[in-house]
């Protein structure tokens, strides 16, 4: 009896653990650091605001359900560039990962809506432009890396309206918006042979991987160069151009030496992790110079 207790615990533990892969955590948790930061570095207000934690927690499980419905469309392709994901590898069935979509957008309508109505107009519109960048926009090349970037950048903006003050979270919206279309190009070229084999026309498929790596260093330089502007126009203080200089920065630069290292899929994934480490780097460097 309590081995069999202990092996329906460990299912129940494991399937868990399954679902909470498919959102992809880690994404979730920047996303709601990204909103998070957004409002601390637009508020005037030291002191702990309920509507921005909350603002921050929607924009997670936004995402969360952005990335469920994302690999729902995406089994095919996965099972190739990601056999390891919870869907590709039948771990989680379709039919489940839908319905837990669908709670995950119900759960994430509810809370905006209960915040006020800029948020919960932001929350719809959001949700429904992941839907259709999950079964429409990323086959275009670019729209689609343009598309991610852009929600990326909306984050912050998200946590501006939480707090009334959208125009502090311009500057971190453009840094959110070149970094994360980095990363998508990245991330196509990480995925090329799966995207290939499945006829998705991804921008490295369609223009090739040489063209791929020149945008990708010729954004990162833009980037590099970008961040001296909010020190140098006295926006944020010198504890933001210390962690830019001693670890954004230098972490940039390992990216550009990589990407033309090797065309091998390894060596993308790091480039990829590499650029998320340095997302979180740049908005504590963001949040301690505000």
């Amino acid at each position: 009896m309590i081995d069999l207790l202990n092996f329906d615990t460990f299912k129940l533990m494991n399937k868990i653990f399954n679902y909470i892969k498919l959102t992809r955590p880690l994404n979730c948790f920047i996303t709601a650091f990204v909103v998070f930061v957004g409002g601390i570095i637009s508020s005037k207000i030291d002191s702990f605001n309920i509507i921005l934690f909350l603002a921050s927690v929607t924009a997670a499980i936004v995402a969360a359900s952005g990335n469920v419905i994302n690999d729902y469309f995406d089994i095919e392709i996965d099972k190739i560039s990601h056999p390891d994901r919870p869907l590709a590898s039948g771990k989680i069935t379709p039919a489940s990962s839908l319905k837990y979509y669908s709670f995950l957008v119900l759960i994430s309508l509810a809370i905006s809506f209960f915040l006020n109505i800029k948020l919960f107009t932001i929350t719809i519109l959001v949700l429904i432009i992941l839907f259709l960048y999950s079964i429409y926009l990323k086959k275009i090349p670019l729209i689609g890396n343009l598309t991610v970037a852009s929600l990326t950048a909306l984050a912050f903006i998200f946590g501006g309206v939480a707090v009334n003050n959208i125009e502090a979270t311009i500057i971190p919206a453009a840094f959110a918006f070149m970094i994360n279309l980095v990363r998508e190009l990245v991330k196509d070229a990480e995925d090329f042979e799966g995207d290939k084999s499945n006829n998705v026309i991804t921008f490295p498929i369609r223009f090739g991987m040489n063209a791929t790596k020149y945008i990708v260093g010729f954004l990162v330089l833009s980037l590099i160069g970008f961040t001296f502007y909010p020190f140098l126009a006295q926006l944020y203080k010198i504890e933001y151009f210390v962690l830019i200089m001693l670890i954004v920065n230098p972490l940039l630069i390992v990216v550009l030496k990589k990407l033309f290292l090797n065309e091998e899929k390894e060596n993308y994934h790091q480039i990829s992790i590499i650029l998320k480490l340095d997302m979180i780097f740049g908005l504590i460097a963001i949040y301690l110079g505000k």
